[in-house]
This record gives C-alpha cells, sequence and structure tokens, in this order.
C-alpha cells in the first residue's frame, strides 16, 4: 500500500528515530507507541506530510486517498454538523454542491443548463457513492454518540469534546485507502470507542493509529510500530504480543552484547598475560586481531520511564464511605444528574461509567464541594478525607508562574527540601525539572505532578476524574499498580477500559433512565449487560 523508507527526524541535536523502513499493507493496522516525547505524532505528521523529515522518503501511491484526523473544529463552526461530517469526501462533496447550484440556476434560466458539465458531476457522484453518503455520515454520528436530531444544527452547538467526534466522523465517512489517526479516542466515551472499534476491524483500508488506549490497540492493531532506542521497530501482532516480544528481543540482544563483551575480556586477559612471552606471541597477535573483528552493538537508552505513583492512607474509614441520597444537579435548566442514589462502602473500588454529558464528572465536582446540588443530599463517612485528581486540573489555577518545586514544597511546608524533591523524582522530574514553571507542563506532566501531591496528602479515600487522559500507556501501566497497593477506596470516573479493568470491583453506570449498580467486575459487568440486552431482544423479562 505505501512505505517509509530510511526515515530520520532529528530535533536540534536530538534524535528522534534515525533510518526507520517500514512497509504497510491494506487490511492492517499499525499502532504506533512510545513514550511521550519519543515521537509517535512525528512519524504520523511526517507520514501525513505535514512535517518534513531530516532525511529519507514516504512514498505514498498517487491514486491513493489519505484521511487524516483534524484537530481544527473552528473552520467549521458555522456549518450544519451532518455537512462538516459529509465534507470529507471533498470531491464528491464539491459535486454535489455543484449539481444543486446548476439545478436552482435553471429553474431561473433553463436554457442557461449545461447538459455536459452536470453529466460529469453525476459521474463523479455515482462513482463515489454519493447517494448514500448522508446516510453513511448519519450512521457514523449515531455510532459516535451525536443523535439524528442535532445533525442538522451548527457544529458551534456542541462542546469541544463531540466537535472533535465530529471530525472524527468526518475523516471516517471519506472512506480513505489510508486512514492516519491521532488519539481517536480522547473524547469519546466507553460505547463510542467500541463502536470504533468494530469500525476499524471493518475497515479494508490502511489504519495508522497513535493510541494511549491498552485495550483499544489490543483490539484493533495487527502490527505494532514501537518508537524507542531512537529507531522504529515493527511487531506483529496487538499490543500485548508486543510487550512480551520487546521484552525477549531485548534481553536477547543484551545476552549477545553480554556475550562478545566476555569474549572481548577473555581475550584482553590472554594478550596482556602472554604478550611479553616470545612462545605465545603469534597467539596473542591472534586474539588481538579476533577482539578487533568483534562489533559490539550499541544499545541506546530507553525513552520509556514509569513512574512511581506511591499513595498511601495513614488508616482505614468507617465502614460507609459515602452515603448519596436523591442527588439531582442542573445547568441552565438542562438536567444532568436526576435523583442519583449510592452507598460507597470501604474498599470498594467503584467505577462511574456512562455516556459523555450524562454526569459523571459533575457527580463528582458535587461530592467535592466544587458544585453545589439542586435536591439530594450526601454525607462522607468517619475518617474519611477525600484525595481528589481534577481532570481540568483546577487546583493549578493562578500557579502559572510557580515552579514545581515550591508548588508541592507549598503542600508540605514542613519538609526539607530534599523531601519534595525525593517526591517530585518519583513522577519523573529530576534536577532542573523542578524549575520549571506550571504554566510550561504538558497535560502529561501536571497529571503526574497531581499525583505527586495526592502521595503527599495522603487522602484515606481517592476521587479520580479520567486520571489516565494525558498519561503516555507507561503512566497508565505505572497508576494502575499504585492504586493496586492503596489499600482503601477509590471510586473514578475513566473512558479507559483496561484501566476500568484492571482495578474495578463495582460498576456504577449513569443511563439517561436511572443508575445501574453492578457489584462484580467490568468484564463481568458487560458479560451481564449482554445477557440484559439478549433478554430483552427476545422480549425475556428479567
Amino acid at each position: 500500500m505505501f512505505s517509509i523508507n530510511e526515515l530520520s527526524v532529528l530535533h536540534g541535536a536530538r534524535t528522534l528515530f534515525s533510518e526507520a523502513t517500514v512497509i504497510f499493507n491494506s487490511g492492517s493496522c499499525y499502532g504506533i507507541v512510545g513514550a511521550n516525547g519519543s515521537g509517535k505524532s512525528t512519524l504520523l505528521r511526517v507520514i501525513s506530510g505535514q512535517e518534513e523529515p531530516t532525511s529519507g522518503q514516504v512514498n505514498i501511491p498517487k491514486n491513493a486517498s489519505v484521511g487524516v484526523l483534524k484537530q481544527d473544529h473552528f473552520a467549521f463552526d458555522t456549518v450544519p454538523i451532518i455537512d462538516v461530517v459529509m465534507m470529507g469526501e471533498r470531491r464528491l462533496w464539491d459535486a454535489m454542491q455543484e449539481k444543486e447550484v446548476m439545478l436552482k440556476a435553471a429553474e431561473v434560466d433553463p436554457s442557461a443548463f449545461d447538459v455536459d458539465r452536470f453529466g460529469d458531476l453525476e459521474e463523479i457522484v455515482m462513482a463515489h457513492d454519493g447517494y448514500t453518503l448522508e446516510s453513511r455520515a448519519a450512521e457514523i454520528l449515531e455510532g459516535l454518540n451525536i443523535p439524528a436530531t442535532q445533525h442538522r444544527q451548527p457544529l458551534s452547538s456542541l462542546s469541544g469534546g463531540y466537535k472533535l467526534r465530529v471530525l472524527l466522523a468526518q475523516t471516517l465517512a471519506c472512506k480513505p485507502d489510508i486512514l492516519l489517526l491521532d488519539e481517536p479516542t480522547n473524547h469519546l466515551d466507553i460505547v463510542s470507542i467500541s463502536w470504533l472499534e468494530r469500525f476499524l476491524s471493518d475497515y479494508n483500508g490502511c489504519v495508522v493509529v497513535v493510541s494511549h488506549d491498552h485495550k483499544f490497540l489490543n483490539t484493533i492493531c495487527s502490527h505494532i510500530l514501537d518508537v524507542d532506542y531512537e529507531i522504529v521497530t515493527q511487531y506483529k501482532g496487538n499490543y500485548d504480543s508486543f510487550l512480551e516480544a520487546k521484552i525477549e528481543d531485548r534481553n536477547r540482544r543484551e545476552a549477545e552484547i553480554e556475550k562478545q563483551q566476555e569474549t572481548i575480556a577473555q581475550h584482553k586477559a590472554f594478550i596482556e598475560r602472554f604478550k611479553a612471552k616470545a612462545t605465545k606471541a603469534r597467539q596473542a597477535q591472534s586474539r588481538v586481531k579476533q577482539m578487533e573483528k568483534i562489533d559490539v552493538e550499541y544499545l541506546p537508552e530507553s525513552s520509556r520511564r514509569y513512574p512511581n505513583f506511591l499513595i498511601s492512607a495513614p488508616r482505614d474509614t468507617g465502614k460507609k464511605v459515602l452515603e448519596v441520597k436523591h442527588l439531582s444537579k442542573s445547568f441552565k435548566n438542562k438536567p444532568v444528574l436526576q435523583d442519583v442514589s449510592l452507598t460507597v462502602s470501604r474498599q470498594d473500588r467503584v467505577a462511574i461509567i456512562g455516556a459523555n454529558g450524562i454526569g459523571k464528572s459533575t457527580l463528582l465536582k458535587t461530592l467535592m464541594g466544587e458544585h453545589t446540588p439542586d435536591a439530594g443530599e450526601f454525607e462522607w463517612g468517619h475518617a474519611v478525607v477525600p484525595g481528589y485528581f481534577s481532570q481540568d486540573h483546577a487546583e493549578f489555577k493562578g500557579c502559572e508562574h510557580v515552579t514545581l518545586l515550591d508548588w508541592l514544597w507549598s503542600h508540605c511546608q514542613d519538609k526539607p527540601v530534599g523531601f519534595v524533591r525525593g517526591k517530585l523524582a518519583e513522577v519523573l522530574f529530576f534536577k532542573d525539572d523542578v524549575d520549571k514553571r506550571i504554566g510550561a507542563l504538558s497535560g502529561g506532566e501536571m497529571a503526574r505532578l497531581s499525583f505527586a501531591k495526592l502521595s503527599i496528602e495522603e487522602p484515606t479515600t481517592l476521587v479520580l476524574d479520567e486520571p489516565t487522559n494525558h498519561l503516555d500507556l507507561e503512566g497508565i501501566e505505572a497508576l494502575v499498580k499504585g492504586l493496586k497497593n492503596y489499600s482503601n477506596t477509590l471510586l473514578f470516573v475513566s473512558h479507559d477500559r483496561w484501566f476500568v479493568s484492571e482495578l474495578a470491583t463495582r460498576i456504577i453506570e449513569l443511563t439517561p433512565d436511572g443508575v445501574t449498580d453492578f457489584q462484580g467486575t467490568y468484564e463481568e459487568f458487560l458479560a451481564w449487560s449482554e445477557n440484559i440486552d439478549t433478554q430483552k431482544a427476545h422480549g425475556i423479562r428479567s
């Protein structure tokens, strides 16, 4: 389908990757993985032509169409949502628009109608299956949880996250031969991610995707491109297969280097011992030549870094951690939470799931005092000191010019500077990093800093709102490890299904019809939900 050949990208004196050569085939999905800053998105931008490589070539056939997920939704704010999606098929859309203009002009002046031009346009529409374009666009929008009642509204009527869904729909609707997606699951809820997985699994073209979603990569990928050690290495299989193969490959290469170094050491010892002995001089010289022929491979240091999220609770809470009774909250007369009741017990690990906009984050913000409920009440239990991770990082507002060291130290002023530096080092801020300003941090860096604060506060209950949003795969894996070691109660919202699967012992699903409270793991919840759906489809009462 297409290829990259000896592709290298340097940013200043830093090498992201060098001499990358990969052949991309139709019907395959390639997941690009690597630490934040390793060059994943750069590789995708080079392939799409948005960035020039330092050297090497991207070879895409001239007749191949390329679809790239855009991020600039402002260009379409006044355009109806369904039209934004159909505009993804640009040549078809332009032909359809020109046809409409010609037909309207013909109503005024039939003699000016250009039959030949209209025929050419009709050929374009027929060749691109134009008469089904609107229905295809609508189907994709509904799969991404944008209902038909909104399709004729302007794009500006949607929130930022839903606008990006429309741009994703635009990219998918054009059915390109090559589909390039950078973090397509961002801003999608669990239901929409599942729909996207099914869409991409049935896709006939070549998909290249950057994602931090473990389960998403496992489900859709036939190959993994690992950007690490300043090279791009291709592995066959999904993300789990890649992890296993990479460890085996690294261990093998390190064993080979160790063996080479042992051989060189033996040669050196022999030469040193016998170089002055006439009877052994020839053998010593032979060893010198043998040693010179050994080319010891240099393995660059991995760009992957695993933070340590060390959060502990100093004491247990009471048996009842949280009681919520008939909680409701509206914004501008639009109900978000309606009559929510639940009880959380000690050591529950509760995942709150549901469609975007259903009120998951609103519930957490209300529990943490950021919103006042319109009706109902809630009460935290005995010895509960909740530690809150906010997805919008509100704790950093007004601190843009404060350094990391000063900001974290302000939360533990009785501790020495060495303690604070140690806490920052746990989440991968070393040496001069601690003098960075808050305003210069990326989303992932802010997330790590927030968890450093939680480790200092030692809360007796953790309340986490989308904690994985900006973390790389290594950060997410490290967070799961840290939270598994946390002994008290977890209450969290996440769209990352692997994260939910690893941690949750109870699922609370918010739906338009009310609250579903399931005692069990996420896999057990999915099996139960599928069984319920089957019963409903066959008219069986549960």
